[in-house]
């Protein structure tokens, strides 16, 4: 999705929105849109979730974040290995991650399946129906996962003459833009111990961030989805794996990750820099 083409549908979901009075507005209920998905009403605020400094409120004043409160956002558990949404479905809500995580990603046109992105607890999810109106990836649980549904016409209705709210939603898209420059960054320039030390780093800093170890964690997703996001075979994901350990950066035991030399893994990214 290019800058130019979210900026254009933003541009047009507020001009539509300012031309209907509030009044003739209607809200469909999260139950009844969503069919049979086992939907639950939101118990914790935004205010008070303890994920409120990574998810919609981060960098909103007190007010704009009571704003958030007043919305209908529903609950909703996905379990491992099923899906959130589906690749073509249409799009009326984004969701942001409770707790477990998740994969994005394509069918292409030989059958196999291009992971796009993983997503943790506080990052949100299902911005890329904006665009058309349809969801362009499909998003599965890599495990046990729960995630709150935020009807993102409601977002935007109430970003309508609220600039700060008018920010956030623009900083959430600007947020997909970044994401995808930083695929592209990996897949076009860089080798393959520079690729998987990029993506263990990234790993490391998101875990951190959310009070876990940044040094030791368990990966949630098969060497194949990493390789399938990194642009690299099994083989090299694993033959990567085994030089790391070799030079005494990682200790491995197979899904289950300890970095041993941080510094020496960041080097291994920052030789691409120079």
């Amino acid at each position: 999705m290019s800058t130019a083409t979210l900026i254009r549908t933003q541009e047009r979901t507020q001009e539509r929105t300012q031309e209907t009075p509030a009044s003739d507005l209607r809200v469909i209920p999260i139950r009844q849109a969503m069919g049979d998905a086992q939907v639950a009403p939101l118990g914790t605020p935004c205010s008070s979730c303890h994920l409120c400094d990574l998810c919609l409120p981060c960098g909103m004043t007190d007010g704009d974040v009571e704003c958030l409160d007043s919305l209908t956002f529903g609950r909703r558990k996905v379990k491992a290995g099923q899906t959130l949404f589906d690749e073509g479905d249409h799009f009326q809500f984004m969701y942001a991650v409770r707790s477990g995580t998740f994969k994005s990603s394509l069918m292409l046109a030989d059958g196999r399946e291009q992971i796009s992105g993983f997503h943790m607890a506080g990052e949100l999810i299902g911005l890329d129906g904006v665009a058309y109106g349809k969801h362009a990836s499909t998003a599965t649980a890599l495990e046990d996962t729960e995630v709150c549904v935020i009807p993102y016409a409601q977002l935007t209705r109430l970003a309508t003459g609220n600039a700060s709210m008018q920010n956030m939603v623009s900083r959430l898209m600007s947020r997909e833009i970044i994401r995808e420059h930083s695929l592209m960054l990996l897949l076009g320039s860089m080798n393959a111990e520079e690729r998987l030390a990029a993506f263990l780093l990234n790993l490391s800093q998101r875990l951190k961030a959310r009070g876990y170890s940044a040094s030791e964690f368990h990966l949630r997703m098969t060497r194949a989805e990493i390789g399938s996001y990194l642009g690299m075979k099994l083989e090299t994901v694993s033959r990567t794996f085994s030089a790391f350990q070799q030079q005494g950066l990682l200790e491995v035991d197979k899904r289950h990750i300890r970095i041993v030399n941080l510094d020496g893994l960041t080097r291994v990214f920052e030789m691409h820099l120079h």
